[in-house]
């Protein structure tokens, strides 16, 4: 998911690669075997004019969405009260706060750009519209920018990774207790789904839910607001000042249009399109390391190379290419090289694809309902031998081991 530009750092051409070639069963029944390609045959793949960053193109992205945000907030600020029945103005009100959220993700995607430096090639520059798109979506832009480099550094690592580390089977059957022996309703599944989707981001910035554990910390003190919080190092204290500036300077923007337009109308036309925002983030992201064919490692087995394999792209078709600007359909060339701005990445993935083979895992169904069946499908991870697949209690694929050895234990 340091003070400098979150620019992935080029992984040294002669970086030892795992000579194991374990093997493990994915959910779905098919051997998995750990890869063997190095970072310098990725790197080597990647066509130079891939790594080119345009200031103005990219700013030109920025201004795009940004008229079509106005552009919309301004048709229903002046429009939707005009309607005469309640119910198409409802039906306004809320095509107006999906779409808005759309762009507003947009804008967030290309904040996530700047925070790699694949925004342009001026770390200025990066960081400004950076700090100014972020801050606006009330994201502590310096903040995850810095966790988030650690999550690409480390990512599919067990005790190192910073976002989205699976339960393992212990963990989950201590958790849910006489409940690990039943399985889930589908309406638990969705109730689960609604809770993250509502407040998984706000969780994860506040409380840092699906992050690493720091059982001598407070779970108060591990955010990404505090600077003494353990997910950062002390130089970057004023860098997290900065983002909390930000963030404040947004919240009086806010205060401020309650008392000049009032609460409803904030609602209406910022809160709930932010909403929107937070649920695609946690969509998107959770269904980038979250999959049945996805392996997970432990310190032994873990290299760059195996870790960034372990993302999945997927496809969202017009709204993925033209609107989230590509960080569905690219995110395993983001991994490996988050340099590259997204107008490049296409030609990247099919440039790496020739190299990862069989690893490369792409997922073509349905973007929506994929949510809903990786949620039943990857409830916790389980393998004795370094490398750890998805399990669940639904009957959904291979089971589990001894689902039921820890509650007889007790």
């Amino acid at each position: 998911m340091s003070s400098v530009t979150v620019t992935q750092r080029r992984p040294s051409s002669h970086q030892p690669q795992k000579p194991s070639f374990k093997k493990a069963i994915n959910t779905y029944g098919e051997e998995f075997i750990a890869p063997q390609f190095t970072i310098k045959e990725i790197l080597d793949a990647i066509p130079p004019e891939c790594y080119k960053r345009s200031l103005p193109r990219s700013l030109g992205y920025v201004i795009r969405d940004g008229i079509f945000i106005g552009l919309f907030g301004y048709l229903a600020i002046s429009y939707i009260h005009l309607i005469p029945w309640l119910s198409v103005r409802v039906l306004a009100w809320a095509a107006y706060t999906i779409v808005q959220g759309l762009f507003g993700t947009g804008w967030w995607v290309l904040a996530h750009e700047c925070g790699h430096g694949a925004f342009s090639d001026y770390k200025w520059a990066n960081d400004t519209v950076g700090w100014v798109l972020h801050s606006f979506l009330l994201v502590p832009y310096h903040s995850w920018r810095i966790s988030h480099s650690k999550h690409h550094k480390a990512t599919g690592h067990l005790t190192r990774d910073m976002v989205f580390v699976p339960k393992e089977k212990e963990t989950f059957f201590s958790i849910r207790g006489i409940k690990a022996n039943a399985e889930d309703t589908p309406i638990v599944t969705l109730y689960g789904l609604i809770l993250q989707q509502t407040f998984g981001w706000l969780m994860y910035l506040t409380t840092n839910v699906t992050g690493q554990k720091y059982p001598t910390r407070s779970k108060w003190v591990t955010n990404h607001y505090v600077p003494s919080s353990p997910i950062f190092d002390k130089k970057d204290f004023y860098d997290i000042i900065i983002s909390d500036i930000g963030i404040g300077l947004t919240l009086g923007g806010l205060y401020y249009s309650i008392q000049r337009w009032g609460l409803s109308t904030v609602i209406l036309m910022y809160v709930l399109p932010w909403m929107w925002v937070n649920h695609w983030l946690v969509h998107i992201t959770y269904l980038q390391h979250t999959d049945p064919r996805l392996p997970h490692y432990d310190a032994d087995e873990w290299s760059f190379a195996r870790g960034a394999a372990a993302t999945v792209d997927r496809d969202f078709g017009f709204i993925g290419k033209h609107i989230l600007h590509d960080i569905i359909e690219t995110h395993v060339l983001h991994h490996y090289v988050s340099r590259i701005p997204f107008y490049n990445g296409r030609k990247g993935t099919e440039a790496i694809k020739k190299v990862l083979g069989k690893h490369y895992v792409k997922d073509e169904s349905n973007f929506i309902t994929s949510l809903y069946r990786v949620a039943r499908s990857c409830q916790f991870i389980e393998g004795d031998n370094g490398i750890k697949m998805f399990r669940n209690i639904n009957n959904i694929g291979v089971p589990p081991t001894n689902p039921g050895k820890r509650l007889s234990d007790e």
